[in-house]
């Protein structure tokens, strides 16, 4: 069982909108709120990149520049669940999106994808008319 499950992805037209969550499943085994949580997306044939990322309360955030206004990150700690709102999705945005955890007493929000300890298996979000 993997640790972390996304869902919420989809095939949606231009402009429409997708809000993906991150659970934390029974194999997580450890307090959702101890975990700063990101959200990374891969393209065919690229690498996996930022999106953004929240801290262990929700009350600090980072972005991929370009998509903060479009993109905002939230979490419910009570239910294990980390979201991603998607909004006026482009056919660029097409990928599969992959939600990570850092066990982090810091308060770490880390942008790189090797400074977290667990990952999902990933939604696929696919933009087009």
């Amino acid at each position: 069982q993997v640790p972390l499950v996304e869902s919420g992805g989809g095939l949606v037209q231009p402009g429409e909108s997708l809000r993906l969550s991150c659970t934390g499943s029974a194999a997580f085994g450890d307090t959702f709120s101890n975990y700063s949580m990101g959200w990374f997306s891969q393209a065919p044939g690229k690498v996996r990149e930022f999106v953004a990322v929240i801290s262990r309360a929700g009350t600090v955030t980072d972005y991929q520049a370009s998509l903060k206004r479009r993109f905002p990150i939230s979490r419910h700690n009570a239910q294990n669940t980390a979201y991603l709102q998607m909004n006026n999705l482009k056919p660029e945005d097409t990928a599969i999106y992959y939600c990570e955890a850092r066990n982090t007493v810091t308060g770490a929000i880390p942008t790189n994808l090797e400074e977290y300890d667990y990952w999902g298996q990933g939604t696929q979000v696919t933009v087009s008319s």
